[in-house]
């Protein structure tokens, strides 16, 4: 049985796993679907503290694993796809595997929600297809940029735009925001962005170089196919947390998101059982608040551990 297992090796999971490591706790982490997590995507991270010049995401993910793993954590390659945390031992279980933990740390993030259209995954991460404009709209300066959405977080992503991008254009499938009002008033009335209603987005389009050129829309309600340039297209539809194997185990918002034990951003209802990163962290969503709560999670568990 393992003192600590660690779910996920994203920001929130390779930093749980350097403090519990570095705590003689022996962390295993199992490592899901996409090692490294999403920023092993994105080919330039410019706001993680420490870094002047920016670093790339993937060997800012690298740097980390072999830190934690500097002070022994361990790595499995497996998913998780169901859970038992009813007793003193949590048990995991894979299709082909089972683990038993007396503390865990759910770090499993969330994927974006994409389109699913030709050219986005081929230009998704340093392209011109992107879902973070806080990690991303720096890149853009002084270009023209879609976003896609109805929502806040499109609206908040539009807005957050106008500082760098000469124009916001805002697709939305509708012909109102889906956005709270005084959110949508602000969109809608400001100068640097305009509203291209009733419209989805059918392709990116990529130029010689395989970097994004452009976005073909369809009017849903006359049928026009049209193009509409631009240097990035960035995707504001949602996120999904990765969540499933804890549904019934753990308390899950409507979203799938975890939900915290009252007064704590990473205690579950559950003793020994914390949570840390995007799969609890549908608001910042930040590389930097991710490894916060992964600190604070290790740093709870040793601590609860200690104690029993």
């Amino acid at each position: 049985m393992e003192n600590v297992i660690i779910l996920g090796t994203g920001c929130a999971g390779l930093t749980a796993a350097i403090y519990t490591a570095r705590a003689n706790l022996n962390p295993l982490l199992i490592e899901g679907s996409q090692p490294g997590g999403q920023l092993t995507t994105t080919s330039e991270v410019e706001n993680f503290p420490g870094f002047p010049e920016g670093i790339d995401g993937f060997m800012l993910m690298d740097n980390l694993r072999k830190q934690a793993t500097r002070f022994g954590a361990r790595f499995a390659s497996d998913l998780i796809v169901s859970s038992d945390l009813t007793g003193d031992v949590k048990i995991l279980k894979s299709a082909s595997a089972q683990y038993e933990t007396k503390g865990l740390i759910i770090a499993t993030g969330a994927a974006p929600r994409l389109l699913n259209i030709p050219g986005e995954k081929e230009m998704y991460g340093g392209k011109g297809v992107a879902t973070c404009a806080t990690c991303d709209g720096a890149f853009y300066r002084n270009m023209e940029v879609v976003v896609v959405g109805g929502g806040d977080s499109a609206c908040e992503e539009a807005m957050f735009l106008t500082r760098f991008c000469s124009k916001v254009y805002l697709v939305h499938r509708r012909g109102e925001l889906r956005a709270s009002k005084i959110m949508a008033e602000r969109t809608v009335q400001h100068a640097k962005i305009q509203m291209v209603w009733n419209s989805a987005p059918e392709a990116v389009l990529a130029d010689a170089q395989g970097n994004c050129r452009g976005i073909r829309l369809k009017n849903l309600q006359s049928g026009q196919v049209s193009e509409l340039n631009c240097k990035g297209v960035f995707i504001a539809i949602g996120h999904v947390p990765n969540s499933a194997a804890f549904k019934g185990a753990l308390p899950l918002d409507e979203n799938g998101y975890f939900i915290p034990k009252q007064g704590s951003q990473v205690r579950t209802e559950i003793a020994g059982v914390y949570v840390a990163g995007d799969c609890a962290d549908h608001i910042y969503r930040q590389a930097i608040t991710a490894a916060g709560m992964g600190c604070q999670a290790a740093i709870e568990l040793e601590r609860w551990l200690s104690e029993h």
